[in-house]
C-alpha cells in the first residue's frame, strides 16, 4: 500500500485528535474524580491509564492489517477504528469491578455518554464469565487468553469521537503488559512462548481469586 493512500486515510485523525484528547481527557477525570471510587486509604481505582494512538503507530498498524476487499477510507476510519483514545482503569481484584462498572452505567444512565457498542468482558475463566454475565455484559473468550473488559464510549449520540475504555485487575496487567512486549507489534512464533503466556494466564487468574478470597475474609 502506498504512503499517500495511508495519509489520507489518517488525515481524519490529525485533523480531530485533539477533540479525541479533549473527550479522553474528560473520561479520565470521571475516574480520577469519583469520590466513592478513589476513597483515601481504600481506593477502588489503583491507577489509570490513558493514551492516544501515535499517528505513526496507527500509519504501521494500517500498513500491517490492509485489506483490499475492505480497506480503511478517510470516511470509514472512525467507524472500523474505534481504539484512537484510550483509557485503562486499574483495580486490585474482581470484586471492586461492579463499583466501576456502576459508575459506567450511571454515567450512560444520565446521558453523559453513549455507547458506540456493546461492552464486552474478555475472559477464558467459567466463573469470571458468570460473574460479568450477571452484570448484564457479554463474555467472549480469545484464543490468547487475553482477559479485560472493554468499553466504547463517546460523548454524544451521534458522534465520530470516542473513546475505549479498559478495566482489569493489576494481576491482568501484568500479563498484559508482557503479552504486549512479546506480540506487538509482531506475534511471536515461539510455540514455547504461547504456552508460557498461557500458564501465565492461569497463574494471573489463580493470583486475582486469592486477592478476592485474602479480601473478603478480612472484610468479615
Amino acid at each position: 500500500m502506498n504512503k499517500e493512500v495511508i495519509d489520507k486515510v489518517i488525515q481524519p485523525y490529525i485533523d480531530e485528535k485533539h477533540l479525541f484528547e479533549r473527550f479522553m481527557n474528560a473520561v479520565v477525570d470521571t475516574f480520577r474524580l469519583e469520590p466513592e471510587l478513589n476513597k483515601y486509604g481504600n481506593p477502588i481505582i489503583y491507577t489509570i491509564k490513558n493514551r492516544l494512538k501515535d499517528v505513526d503507530h496507527l500509519r504501521g498498524k494500517i500498513e500491517r492489517k490492509w485489506d483490499e476487499e475492505d480497506p480503511l477510507t478517510p470516511d470509514n476510519l472512525f467507524e472500523k477504528v474505534t481504539d484512537l483514545a484510550g483509557v485503562r482503569v486499574l483495580h486490585l481484584y474482581q470484586d471492586q469491578f461492579s463499583h466501576i462498572h456502576n459508575l459506567i452505567q450511571k454515567q450512560l444512565d444520565n446521558g453523559d455518554w453513549f455507547l458506540r457498542e456493546n461492552p464486552v468482558a474478555y475472559s477464558w475463566d467459567p466463573e469470571s464469565s458468570s460473574f460479568f454475565k450477571q452484570l448484564g455484559l457479554e463474555s467472549k473468550v480469545k484464543d490468547s487468553y487475553y482477559t479485560s473488559i472493554h468499553y466504547v464510549v463517546k460523548p454524544k449520540e451521534d458522534s465520530n469521537i470516542c473513546c475505549e475504555i479498559q478495566v482489569r485487575t493489576l494481576f491482568e496487567e501484568i500479563w498484559g503488559e508482557i503479552d504486549h512486549t512479546i506480540n506487538y507489534p509482531h506475534p511471536t512464533e515461539k510455540s514455547s512462548c504461547k504456552e508460557q503466556l498461557r500458564v501465565l494466564s492461569k497463574l494471573v487468574s489463580t493470583g486475582t481469586r486469592l486477592a478476592d478470597s485474602i479480601f473478603r475474609t478480612h472484610n468479615e
